[in-house]
């Protein structure tokens, strides 16, 4: 019983985000860094762009292309934490470099969930 209300809990979570992101696509973006998902054959991640790279901005036709000239390109992967004030919020966990290697794919991520700068 434990188990079937956690996943209903997880699908209203996703309900919610998929709603807020369809009212309001940019409310994450407003709120702190940009997120987007690094995804290969392999892993996937969110991450958001360093200070260096911000020029880019939300285009991930110009990170890809950037990415595959640089070879690489150093991130801020991001997860979710729970913050002082009890509320779910998608937060830096660390600088991570993120290699061209086999297929890559870049994608804007949205999130229902507060987007906590990088400091």
């Amino acid at each position: 019983m434990f188990a079937s209300i956690n996943r209903r809990t997880f699908a209203g979570a996703i309900l919610a985000g998929v709603l807020m992101s369809t009212v309001s696509p940019s409310l994450a973006a407003s709120q702190g860094a940009r997120l987007f998902t690094f995804a290969s054959e392999k892993d996937e991640i969110v991450a958001a762009l360093t200070t260096d790279d911000a020029a880019l901005g939300d285009d991930v036709a110009a990170i890809g292309k950037a990415l595959q000239d640089r070879g690489s390109l150093t991130v801020w992967r991001y997860a979710v934490r729970k913050a002082k004030d009890g509320e779910l919020e998608q937060a830096p966990l660390a600088r991570i470099s993120i290699q061209a290697e086999g297929n890559l794919r870049v994608e804007p991520y949205r999130t229902p969930l507060r987007v906590v700068p990088v400091e």
